[in-house]
């Protein structure tokens, strides 16, 4: 390379400990991996999309999810009402932690619970497991002892990371809400307690209206929007959030190409995950990934690690 030219092909990353090729994860349950390498075969694995892996929301129990309807399409987004659902904990880790672990990519498992008592469990015998690189916290449940979304209220999640930081040195990431007022006032809450990272946004409440029927349209009466409707409403939040905290966010809403990507990288995530254009393009995590070097040029960055360290005005 010759002198003064800059080199953006280097993705590589960390996330908090956790060395990546590149800064490009996949939204929890945005991607079933297991079921792509059954339909599309080993070239899944050689070709895998993200840099990293975030499994589907892992529960104590097995989950049936909502009952239909579960997805509705809008203008520019997706609502969806799926209600996690899932093997549980043991049969996560007997059949599919195996599985997940043959993509040579680092691998993060997404739990919840309502208990703290239950989440205890599911920590401890997740990060127990040598596949597994770190935690991600669904915090969305209410605390059955409480009544209160741990998620939207900073002391809850203060109080729930104080509980689960003891239980492992593997890095701890709470995934955070944008249907609170101040969604900084929890990360804060997050990092005080001992978490590694937030990784957000999740969806926005939303629904749906069958225009035939004029009843709701999803099962559940209501689910949770996502894709590009909502990457105003996420980058805002990525940008308060990583300026009130020194932990790394991972920034995902609405993000389908390279540009967008790095929009949130220049608000302040550390990483970024794509998530409803995974149900458009299973290869849109690579895309994003192929086009970063150009957009980072585009930009005038010699580097990712460049973009990582602006501060916007």
């Amino acid at each position: 390379m010759a002198e003064g030219t800059a080199d953006t092909s280097d993705l590589s990353t960390d996330l908090c400990g956790i060395e990546l090729a590149g800064p490009v994860l996949n939204g929890s349950g945005t991607f079933d991996a297991i079921a792509a390498r059954r339909v599309f075969g080993d070239e899944v694995v050689s070709g895998f999309p993200f840099d990293c892996y975030v499994s589907k929301t892992i529960t104590m129990n097995p989950r049936p999810g909502n009952a239909p309807y579960r997805l509705w399409e809008t203008p520019s987004g997706m609502i969806n009402s799926i209600g996690l659902p899932g093997p549980g904990l043991d049969g996560f880790l007997e059949r599919d932690l195996v599985q997940l672990a043959e993509f040579d990519v680092p691998l993060i498992v997404s739990v919840m619970a309502d208990r703290v008592e239950d989440f205890e469990i599911l920590v401890n015998r997740v990060a127990e497991r040598e596949e597994v690189a770190g935690i991600e916290l669904n915090v969305s449940c209410p605390n059955v002892h409480s009544g209160l979304i741990v998620g939207e209220q900073p002391s809850e999640t203060e109080a729930l990371m104080k509980a689960l930081r003891p239980l492992t040195a593997k890095p701890l990431i709470v995934k955070l809400t944008p249907n609170v007022a101040n969604p900084h006032e929890v990360a804060m809450a997050a990092e005080s307690g001992g978490a590694d990272s937030v990784s957000m946004i999740n969806t926005v409440k939303a629904a749906a209206i069958d225009p035939v029927s004029t009843r709701t349209w999803l099962g559940a009466g209501a689910g949770g929007l996502s894709g590009p409707a909502v990457r105003p409403i996420a980058l805002a939040q990525v940008r308060s959030v990583a300026s009130a905290v020194s932990v790394p966010v991972i920034g995902m809403g609405g993000i389908t190409d390279a540009e967008s990507a790095l929009e949130f990288i220049l608000a302040g995530a550390r990483v970024i995950a794509v998530g409803t254009e995974n149900f458009r393009d299973p290869r849109a995590g690579a895309l994003v990934s192929e086009g970063l070097p150009a957009a980072l040029a585009r930009r005038g960055f010699a580097s990712l690690a460049e973009a990582q360290s602006v501060t916007l005005d």
